[in-house]
């Protein structure tokens, strides 16, 4: 390792080869101040093939593996006697499905994790945070790492106090297996802190066609998810009251835009004391 590099942070990435994972790849790649250690993605036929060469930065001698744990203990090792806050880094960007392994897995080894994948149920969230601690390993799990998003949350949750009538609607592309989005009920839930109810019934409505009227949360907040091809991610709120609307809108028009947020977190996520929720959490 060079100099240069034992003064950086050492990020692995999990879900490299995904559209998410390989813009993380290049932020790494291009930062002063992080490297890349290791790729992790289960694509048939891409194991040993050098990750930079496959997305377009041309031969950087990381090699893809669909191995995690394998990356996770040679990475741990690598850094093992680099002393307090200097640990590795993870971030995952995979599916719904294998991120609360991958996670947990990283915090086993004392792999920092930064989770960009949303589907965790507040069950795993809560056990996470749990084993976290117990570890002594910091970690974020971020729905949504745009700042602006973030901005919108904000202006959402005080908003809630003047508005009792208010429903969410989330747009993204159609290779998104969840739905609605983590980053829509992160939102629903800030403007849930006040203890109200939203949006009581004028009439008595019925649902010519189920989920017409998308999912209620027990607050009564409405939340809708549209999938289409052309669209990456997007979120509405708006709120009602007599004689006027209030709408809030964020879009994100390219992935480069999260970028900011996850290289603030790879570089904060060390310092933690345990798993935080929400980029607000770390600006």
């Amino acid at each position: 390792m060079s100099a240069a590099e034992n003064q950086s942070i050492p990020v692995l990435v999990t879900g490299a080869l995904g559209r998410m994972g390989a813009e993380v790849i290049r932020a790494v790649h291009s930062s002063a101040d992080c490297h890349l250690v290791g790729a992790v993605d289960t694509t048939p036929g891409k194991e040993g093939a050098d990750i930079g060469e496959l997305i377009g930065l041309g031969p950087i001698e990381i090699a893809v593996t669909a191995d995690l744990e394998g990356c996770l203990c040679a990475t741990s090792q690598a850094v093992r006697d680099a002393g307090p806050q200097k640990g590795a880094v993870m971030v995952d960007f995979t599916h719904p499905s294998v991120v609360y392994a991958n996670t947990r897995a990283a915090i086993a080894y004392g792999v920092h994790p930064v989770i960009g994948t949303t589907g965790l149920s507040p069950e795993q969230l809560k056990d996470l945070q749990s084993f976290s601690e117990k570890a002594s390993v910091g970690g974020a799990v971020i729905p949504n790492f745009s700042v602006g998003m973030v901005l919108l949350q904000q202006a959402a949750a005080a908003a809630a106090r003047f508005y009792n009538h208010a429903e969410l609607t989330e747009l993204h592309h159609n290779r998104k297996a969840d739905a609605p989005s983590g980053t829509c009920i992160k939102t629903a839930e800030l403007m849930e802190e006040l203890g109200k109810t939203f949006n009581s019934a004028e009439v008595d409505e019925q649902e010519s066609l189920e989920g017409s009227r998308g999912g209620e949360r027990p607050s009564g907040l409405r939340l809708h998810s549209l999938r289409l091809p052309g669209l990456v991610a997007h979120q509405e709120v708006m709120f009602g009251a007599p004689g006027e609307t209030y709408t809030l809108r964020h879009d994100t028009i390219d992935r480069a835009a999260y970028m900011p947020g996850v290289l603030l977190c790879v570089r904060k996520v060390r310092q933690l004391p345990g798993l935080v929720y929400g980029l607000e959490r770390l600006i």
